[in-house]
């Protein structure tokens, strides 16, 4: 019983800290620290859901010591019978809710209830690359259809025979980051171009970066030092194209804490027709952009302590090849290849996000020493 009690001792704690934070919640100084209202909300849910599970936990010990007692003292033969079987039942689902329990006292990553920018870009393969980029994002629109998640483009370079040199998109939903950070890394291709004469297989990629979606509050920017200019967007339209200057594109100089580097960041956003929407959605990605910059070091460090480097690792490796001649998907993260591309190119992602979903919460029980 060593393994309950130390669960319990944990659990015991985290009900006074619920109801800390129960009453701080409603506390109108707290209510009016965004940052820390946020932050305490947050709190407040992940630690009713620990002690939810909690209840059930602590009745299925007590259901089984008393079912025990049944079984030994009881003399009744259909009362023992009735023991046996809620005995044999509880002995299996007890080490399951230890399971979900322990998964729960591991801190979760505190990015991933956060919207995510997804950024997909052509890499080596010229056209091909960019054709595949095009293939990657309508295999994320469908899965964010699934997801019931909102996916809206912010700005995108169309490739020459089609595709995308690069295309950048807002996605807001439940937990977003905290399934598509997974998808962060190159994603590599093998197939006949629609280009190719001789039918030869060509291996090109594309990479994906998503990032956690930053709060206003999150990071500081002196606005009076961004430098805006306005230009027209071109693409389908019609008339507004040409006479509209809606576009926007911002330049902000920022230095890196963590390398004391004064960078110059620039930013276009097409949008919408509105110029005053694409200037806040311009000031929005610039926010995601330095929050990203400034928690790089936080996310090296959780790589270097991890094996699967999952969620976080070198956004320069190789993640997964999608083989068009064999049908067959390879997450290089894992051991894990199947052989339903076609579907999957179709958004059914889920299953392969699962697995690394799975290796990433052995690893952070193996952190924790649970």
């Amino acid at each position: 019983m060593a393994t309950n009690n130390t669960i319990l001792d944990r659990l015991d704690g985290l009900a006074s800290r619920f109801d800390e934070v129960s009453t701080l919640i409603t506390d109108p100084s707290v209510i009016a620290d965004q940052r820390r209202y946020v932050k305490l909300s947050k709190e407040y849910k992940d630690l009713g859901d620990i002690l939810k599970v909690r209840e059930q936990y602590v009745a299925a010990l007590n259901g089984l010591a008393e079912a025990k007692d049944i079984i030994t003292n009881e003399s009744d033969p259909e009362m023992k019978e009735m023991a046996r079987e809620e005995a044999a039942e509880l002995e299996a689902k007890i080490p399951q809710l230890e399971e979900n329990i322990k998964l729960l006292l591991v801190p979760a990553d505190p990015e991933d209830d956060r919207n995510a920018v997804l950024e997909i870009r052509g890499g080596t393969g010229g056209d091909e690359a960019a054709l595949f980029a095009g293939d990657l994002f309508r295999m994320y629109s469908k899965y964010c259809e699934t997801k019931g998640w909102h996916l809206v483009v912010s700005s995108c370079s169309e490739g020459a025979v089609g595709g995308f040199k690069e295309i950048i998109c807002t996605v807001t939903g439940e937990k977003v980051y905290g399934t598509l950070k997974y998808e962060s890394g190159v994603h590599r291709v093998q197939r006949i171009p629609a280009t190719e004469t001789q039918g030869r297989v060509h291996t090109s990629a594309a990479s994906v970066a998503v990032l956690p979606e930053a709060e206003p509050f999150d990071v500081e920017i002196n606005e009076g030092e961004i430098k805006w200019d306005t230009f027209r967007s071109s693409g389908a339209g019609g008339q507004n194209v040409n006479k509209v200057e809606s576009g926007v594109r911002l330049r902000y100089n920022w230095k890196n804490p963590n390398t004391g580097i004064v960078e110059e960041i620039l930013i276009e956003c097409t949008e919408t027709r509105d110029q005053p929407k694409n200037k806040e959605r311009a000031l929005s990605r610039l926010r995601t952009f330095i929050y990203d910059k400034e928690h790089q070091k936080y996310v090296d460090d959780i790589a270097n302590r991890r094996k699967t480097m999952v969620s976080t690792g070198d956004r320069s490796a190789k993640i997964r090849t999608y083989n068009y001649p064999q049908g067959r998907i390879t997450d290089h993260r894992l051991n894990y290849t199947i052989y339903n591309l076609a579907a999957f190119m179709d958004g059914d992602i889920q299953d392969c996000i699962d697995h690394l979903i799975v290796a990433e919460n052995a690893e952070r029980l193996k952190e924790s020493e649970l």
